[in-house]
């Protein structure tokens, strides 16, 4: 069993809980130097675990609550940061709007590597009630975020972020800075949600989205033709993978079928 010792505090590292704790002052300073933080901001962060990002979030900026699953970090940031508001609960399960009830949110963390998709779709579906996300997670999707079209990065996370926040690449981070180490690199990334023509309709958008990129390898016309009328489709070649679509295409063509189909 691993353990990593932080102020004469031991916890035993939980596979599980996918934990990586930041150890490096100077990208924790970075980190939140990039969030541009106020101090009368509202801000959340995800897994503090030891606190090296909470630290310097307070420096800032006072009104910090911070979601922790793990009870024994939890009770460590109790301690150690008092005017911290801790909610011991697993980020997934917790009400983003009743937290943004008295404002809107700065989102901060670094996430675990095993959900990191899930709790950006979260974040996504909550942006009503986000002002930004300073996320560190795993580089590959890092990547994956900020991918443009015809590579192998570019995809369903790509598309459905893109559309809907602006999305910065801010910096790699090395495995040594955490503890224990990760096989893998990291990235810090800044997401701003936006406005978007598809906010009419986006469960409908995003449904869109996953059916174009149903088989990477097939054309949008052999993966689309089962769910839309195509016949009279004239904004984009189908005959053109998902994958080889810009944002702009993907809304222009997903208006147009919207329209056909009355």
């Amino acid at each position: 069993m691993t353990k990593v010792e932080y102020k004469h505090t031991e916890i035993a590292v939980k596979k599980k809980f996918g934990q990586n704790f930041l150890t490096d002052r100077n990208i924790c300073r970075k980190i939140v130097q990039s969030a541009g933080l106020r101090e009368n901001d509202r801000i959340l962060e995800i897994g503090p675990g030891f606190g090296a990002l909470t630290s310097e979030i307070l420096e800032l900026s006072p009104g910090l609550t911070a979601v922790e699953k793990d009870r024994e970090l939890a009770a460590f940031i109790r301690k150690e940061y008092p005017s911290v508001t801790v909610i011991e609960a697993d980020f997934l399960t917790i009400n983003l709007a009743e937290l943004a009830a008295e404002g809107s949110l700065k989102i901060m963390g670094n996430i675990p590597y095993s959900i990191t998709s899930q709790i950006l779709f979260k974040l996504l579906d909550n942006r009503k009630h986000i002002i930004s996300e300073t996320l560190m997670m795993q580089h590959e999707v890092a990547l994956r975020l900020v991918a443009r079209p015809n590579t192998k990065e570019y995809g369903i996370l790509a598309v459905q972020m893109q559309t809907f926040c602006e999305v910065t690449y801010l910096f790699k981070v090395k495995g040594n800075v955490f503890r224990p180490r990760p096989k893998v690199d990291s990235a810090a990334v800044k997401i701003t949600p936006c406005q978007s023509p598809m906010d009419a309709d986006e469960t409908g958008f995003r449904s869109f989205v996953r059916t174009a990129f149903g088989q990477r390898r097939k054309t949008l016309q052999n993966n689309l033709r089962k769910h839309y009328d195509l016949s009279k489709v004239t904004s984009v070649d189908l005959h053109l993978r998902a994958e080889s679509l810009s944002i702009e295409q993907f809304t222009s063509l997903y208006g147009e079928l919207r329209l056909l189909a009355g």
